[in-house]
């Protein structure tokens, strides 16, 4: 995976969003000239992408800063709702109370949808746990406040002593990732087993699960690391599992996988459509590709 820039660090490092202005102009101190700040703020599983995305950017247009800030899809919802940001990343979509909430605040626009790639939402365990695959059936069950798996021996795992029970990791309740989990695994009717550990960010879910031997989580595919095990999915026992990648994300064989999404305050203009239309470039999506995310379809 690419560096992140020192700028997108300190915001990660800060737990959520940081901006100078929204569509301002700053001065420029290396040779006078104005710049466009590009306020880019929302999912915590597109961070990482949006900073090499950012950092890349430089070199094509000085002329631009592009300012990025995490904090969960909710939270970049609300800041271009309030207009302290220019778009927003989600890893889902405006829900409709968002949606109203964003018209009332700028009257005749909507919120504009722009479809930047895919990420193939991975299950994660600690790198010794011996499970290899588990259904969407299985991960409901062991997810939702009355499930029935709540020990690795249900599973046929076998775990040191004293670890049998199972630790759920999950996300905090504005993470995008958290509501397409809710609504794809544990059903959009039910709610979470209580007692969940809840991670701030897609880093921490990993770092969590590299550390405890008996813990289940979720993140997107990019986050990764040498410490935890990806496991296959099945979309229920009996049917072939699944790993994530780029080629079972395009042709929709893992089964949660999801579109990524950056917003605009209607169309984008300016500084803004400029970014847009190179991060949809190949440029950009080779990009995507290099942080461990999944590329839109040539076309």
């Amino acid at each position: 995976m690419k560096r992140i820039s020192t700028l997108a660090l300190a915001t990660l490092a800060a737990g959520g969003i940081f901006l100078t202005g929204c569509d301002k102009k700053s001065g420029d101190t290396s040779g006078g000239a104005k710049k466009s700040t590009i306020a880019n703020i929302g999912s915590d599983t597109m961070v990482n992408l949006a900073a090499s995305w950012a950092e890349a950017y430089r070199a094509v247009d000085k002329s631009v800063s592009v300012e990025v800030g995490g904090g969960g899809s909710g939270t970049g919802v609300t800041a271009l709702i309030q207009g302290t940001a220019q778009i927003a990343n989600c890893s889902r979509n405006f829900e409709e109370k968002e949606i109203a909430d964003f018209k009332a605040k700028h009257p005749g626009k909507e919120p504009k949808e722009h479809m930047v790639g895919f990420d193939a939402m991975s299950i994660l365990v600690h790198k010794n746990n011996p499970l290899n695959e588990i259904s969407l059936e299985q991960l409901g069950e062991i997810y939702k406040a009355d499930g029935k798996i709540t020990k690795w021996s249900q599973l046929g795992i076998t775990l040191p002593p004293g670890k049998d029970e199972i630790a759920c990791v999950t996300r905090q309740s504005n993470s995008g990732t958290v509501h397409y989990f809710k609504e794809v695994v544990v059903g959009k009717k039910n709610e979470f087993r209580l007692g969940a550990v809840v991670a701030n960010g897609s880093n921490d879910v990993a770092a969590i699960l590299g550390k405890t031997v008996n813990a289940i989580g979720f993140s997107g595919m990019a986050y990764a690391t040498s410490e935890v095990k990806v496991l296959k999915v099945s979309r229920k026992a009996g049917d072939p599992a699944v790993a994530p990648s780029i080629e079972t994300t395009l042709d929709k064989s893992y089964p949660i996988s999801r579109p990524l999404f950056m917003y605009t305050a209607g169309e984008a203009e300016g500084a803004a459509k400029k970014y847009l239309d190179w991060i949809l470039s190949d440029a950009g999506q080779q990009i995507e590709k290099e942080n461990g995310y999944v590329p839109l379809p040539k076309r």
